[in-house]
């Protein structure tokens, strides 16, 4: 006789042996036809195209307070409005409208060198991560996925920022003076994905500003929106949240999968104090 116990649930069946002469009393075992749970994790991006400046660092800050320091070093006067009216945009943009609205006396050229140092000066002080940034960054790497930083700044401060990172973080750079039209352009976007070798659709891009989520959705890449410095109005191809802070690689499709088709709505504000402009 068997001495195992009686089997459990209706699907159960107790396979006996007699071990013969081994000295051994009879071995049961209990096996159990219940069927097996599987999961499957959620999908991942192809590759994930971030932002750099108000998206994966605080910077932001630092660029208004240099425009600050230059335009009233000529004797002129620089507003938060005028400040925001440059969040996102291309540097020579912005050092245009710098010249067009302040006494400033310089080339296009002068003023992003000047603007650019100061605030490389300021990030090799203290960089400025931005909440949850740099965690999911460094997750979308440990997962295999590829990673291209699409920013406006120019390559020696990109390459700052690579050189701060940890080795790898980035598969690909798009600074903006590698590209002939910058944001709200889409070549800044359509640049990345083209040396990365993927469609648009598969990829997934993080921007703070108006400028830069209409250049990524402008490239066919769902767009994550983190307002930071300035609004960003509702636009079909994009989905805002209010941070990156606990925000995995798994949920980055999910995220995507909500900006659904409707007509660009106005911006609603953001909510952050005055600047120190001091700092």
């Amino acid at each position: 006789m068997c001495s195992a116990p009686d089997p459990v649930g209706p699907d159960a069946h107790t396979l006996c042996r007699d071990p013969g002469n081994a000295g051994e009393g009879p071995s049961c075992a209990v096996h159990l036809d219940w069927p097996v749970v599987t999961t499957t994790a959620p999908p991942l991006p192809a590759a994930v195209l971030w932002d750099m400046d108000g998206t994966l660092i605080d910077s932001e800050p630092y660029w208004i307070a240099e425009e600050m320091h230059l335009v009233e070093s000529f004797g002129g006067v620089w507003t938060d409005e005028d400040a925001h009216a440059l969040v996102g945009n291309a540097l020579e943009v912005s050092a245009q409208y710098i010249l067009d609205h302040s006494p400033v006396e310089l080339t296009v050229v002068e003023v992003v060198d000047r603007l650019m140092h100061g605030v490389m000066r300021r990030v090799e002080e203290r960089m400025p991560w931005r909440p949850g940034a740099l965690e999911l960054l460094s997750a979308l790497r440990a997962e295999g996925v590829r990673n291209a930083l699409v920013t406006m700044s120019w390559r020696p401060f990109t390459d700052l920022l690579v050189r701060l990172l940890p080795e790898g973080s980035f598969d690909i750079v798009v600074p903006g003076d590698a590209v002939e039209h910058g944001k709200p352009h889409p070549e800044p976007y359509l640049t990345a994905v083209g040396l990365l070798g993927l469609e648009p659709a598969d990829c997934v891009a993080i921007e703070d500003s108006p400028a830069g989520v209409r250049s990524a959705v402008a490239a066919g890449i769902p767009t994550i929106a983190v307002p930071h410095v300035v609004a960003v109005p509702r636009m079909s191809g994009a989905v805002q949240i209010p941070t990156l802070q606990g925000v995995t690689p798994q949920d980055l499709l999910r995220l995507v999968g909500a900006a659904v088709s409707v007509p660009e709505q106005p911006a609603e504000p953001v909510s952050r104090p005055r600047w120190g402009y001091g700092s």
